[in-house]
């Protein structure tokens, strides 16, 4: 009878360390040394090369709308983030711009937008519900200005999927860092 119950204790400890660590070993790290950012994504996910689009896309081997991606651009000499507006203001001119373009077919609306500081750097999170003709996505992004560009990174998958695992989606996206 002692056997018996060291055995179950010891099944119920493993399987509450591994649910504790998977948060983090489900994580892989991407950097960019040459453009100066990084960022951790989902483990099963693979760079896609997309000719004259975003610097970089991973995306889902199973699910593969789900995905990551950086885009870099240009912004006046001298400007910050905050100089580009209030969290809201660049959320909602991104949604506008980026995310659901006139013509797409595809509708954004900004459901929260926060400022945060790491590292003396203010960054935006911006948190997007998207409706596409046949389906429902949610959209996070991360943006920071940093030695004269704009950079976003954004974070897209399906309503479904996001109801499932939004603390691992929101930790993909914290984890956006440009230096």
């Amino acid at each position: 009878m002692l056997k018996r119950i060291a055995a179950v204790l010891l099944v119920v400890l493993s399987l509450s360390l591994q649910s504790c660590a998977s948060a983090t070993t489900n994580l892989m790290s991407y950097a960019d040394n040459y453009d100066g950012y990084e960022f951790l994504y989902p483990s099963g996910w693979m760079t896609v090369k997309v000719e004259g689009g975003p610097d970089v896309v991973l995306h889902d081997i199973i699910e593969e709308t789900e995905n990551v991606s950086v885009i870099i651009n240009p912004v006046p000499e001298g400007k910050t983030l905050k100089d580009l507006g209030t969290p809201s203001e660049v959320g909602y001119r991104l949604s506008k711009n980026a995310i659901a373009p006139p013509g797409s077919g595809r509708t954004a609306e900004l459901v929260n937008a926060i400022a945060h500081e790491v590292d003396n750097e203010t960054y935006y999170i911006l948190e997007y519900a998207v409706q596409l003709p046949d389906q429902l996505r949610h959209n996070l992004a991360s943006v920071v200005v940093r030695r004269g560009q704009l950079f976003t990174f954004n974070l897209s998958t399906s309503e479904k999927r996001w109801e499932k695992v939004p603390d691992l989606f929101k930790r993909v996206v914290d984890s956006f860092s440009v230096y």
